[in-house]
């Protein structure tokens, strides 16, 4: 496996601790405005291969480009091409029989020039899920903070020691998914708490809770998850009478109700998104 790398003319130094983009090309990716917005917000973009496509569509131009051309269209190619010759835009180019995905290998470039980046993914978990299941395993095993939208959501992969002040309106959804073996997780200010929970690994214990305070937190104290905040309720609007009692097998001994059985909870849509 090997990489070609070109640096186009004089690249100004990135900041430690910079936020890094990095754009995806998942089949189903988000829309040219969420990249757009997230583009503003970040101080240096990372094209993975198609995400190059998807950097366009937002009219982004990247930073660096990092892939073996396998997906980017003929057009972003040459688009590209004439990046790299005004000296605005680096490129790592990758044999495409190459052992490791465009992340890993993105991840890498992005680790060789910006110490403690902190990372902004996007495009990246939509309809291939055997990918967006590599992306996952490939994103524990980084120790960087990482942070993951598409077009409805905002996630965060959070490792042992971290706490996460979750950026959501009351009534927002909230899941959380376990990443490793003996992951012990605590919830507050949500619909179900917990209190250093020992959860399994890939558990659907943390699925489909409600935030009830603002701000709302999760804390990983050991092992690793992956936490997801929701813009869009995947509930109907109106007032829905919820009749959970605590003898519920699923709840009974994990999570501490905050409601009491048959209160009415409002299920009012949240129209705005939270970043």
């Amino acid at each position: 496996m090997s990489a070609a790398s070109e640096l186009a003319g004089a690249s100004a130094a990135v900041a430690r601790g910079a936020r890094v983009l990095l754009v995806g090309g998942s089949p189903e990716p988000s829309s040219p405005e969420l990249v757009a917005r997230l583009a503003d917000a970040a101080d240096y973009i990372v094209a993975v291969d198609r995400g190059l496509d998807r950097l366009i569509a937002a009219g982004v131009a990247p930073d660096l480009f990092c892939g073996d051309c396998d997906t980017a269209s003929p057009a972003a190619v040459s688009y590209l091409e004439d990046l790299v010759a005004s000296g605005s835009c680096e490129r790592e180019t990758f044999d495409p029989h190459k052992d490791y995905t465009d992340l890993t290998l993105a991840l890498n470039a992005v680790e060789k020039r910006v110490a403690d980046a902190r990372l902004s993914l996007t495009c990246f978990g939509g309809g291939r899920p055997d990918h967006f299941l590599a992306v996952l395993g490939t994103l524990v095993r980084d120790t960087r903070q990482i942070d993951l939208f598409e077009d409805g959501l905002r996630g965060r992969i959070m490792r042992a020691g971290d706490a996460w002040a979750v950026p959501a309106r009351t009534g927002a959804h909230f899941s959380f998914i376990p990443l490793a073996p003996d992951t012990v997780v605590s919830e507050q200010g949500m619909e179900w708490e917990l209190d250093h929970h020992a959860c399994d690994l890939m558990s659907d214990l943390g699925v489909s809770n409600v935030i009830r305070e603002d701000p709302a937190r999760i804390e990983c104290h050991t092992g690793c998850v992956v936490a997801y905040v929701f813009s869009r309720r995947a509930l109907p609007t109106g007032q829905v009478s919820v009749r959970r009692t605590r003898k519920s097998p699923r709840f009974q001994g994990q999570r501490k109700m905050r409601a009491e059985p048959g209160a009415l909870l409002s299920q009012q849509a949240v129209k705005t998104a939270y970043w």
